[in-house]
């Protein structure tokens, strides 16, 4: 098995038009934030700038209630 074919093929994907809280602009690099409903993420020490901060996804959160409504459940 190749370890190569185990990453994720998403994992590169860039989402260029996200908004956050404007503190979140002065947060040291390195720092954590969980952002609600999507993940944990820390603001990215290299590619971040005062006008464009930049934060990496660590951590997924896993959506119960989304797979709980495509069965049909939880109505």
């Amino acid at each position: 098995m190749n370890w190569k074919d185990e990453i994720n093929k998403a994992s590169l994907e860039v989402v260029t038009d996200a908004v956050v809280e404007r503190h979140l602009a002065d947060a040291p690099p390195g720092t954590g934030w969980q952002f609600e409903r999507l993940g944990y993420f820390f603001k990215d020490p290299i590619d971040s700038t005062p006008d464009r901060p930049v934060f990496n996804r660590t951590v997924t959160i896993r959506d119960s209630w989304a797979r709980t409504a495509k069965t049909g459940g939880g109505e």
